[in-house]
């Protein structure tokens, strides 16, 4: 899958191949073995091209890893203690990206009702001299 996912295209068992062939042997049977399971696993679609097929993840890979983390925190006995824990396990650079993804989801932060935004309170000054509250400027 990483393959798959690191093109973001349609690919070949051959040209994956190629690619772990620069990291080590790998047999083109193994390769097709491999995507043809994704397949019947649902992980990727395929579409006939010639005699072979190109193989296309069918989600993203953030969207797989949500998906294995809301499996794993669903399974819990207590969620709220799972996710303590999971938060306990985080660098500070993956809080920093958990705080940036929840405003993401939680949009804007809305105003509580009935607070009208005040203009700034201006100082009294010689031009202003009505700035401290008193109209008549004394």
């Amino acid at each position: 899958m990483t393959r798959v996912w690191k093109w973001n295209r349609p690919v070949t068992v051959r040209e994956v191949l190629e690619d772990l062939q620069q990291e080590r042997s790998i047999a083109y049977t193994t390769v097709m073995t491999v995507l043809d399971n994704l397949h019947q696993k649902g992980w990727v679609r395929r579409e006939a091209e010639g005699r072979a097929y190109r193989y296309e993840a069918v989600s993203t890979r953030a969207a797989y890893s949500a998906a294995l983390m809301n499996d794993a925190w669903s399974q819990s006995d207590n969620p709220a203690a799972a996710l303590v824990a999971f938060f306990g396990m985080m660098s500070e650079e993956q809080r920093v990206a958990l705080r940036d993804a929840v405003r993401m989801v939680q949009g804007p932060e809305p105003q509580a009702p009935g607070v009208a935004e005040r203009p700034p309170v201006s100082e009294p000054s010689e031009e202003n001299p009505a700035a401290d509250g008193d109209a008549s400027g004394r």
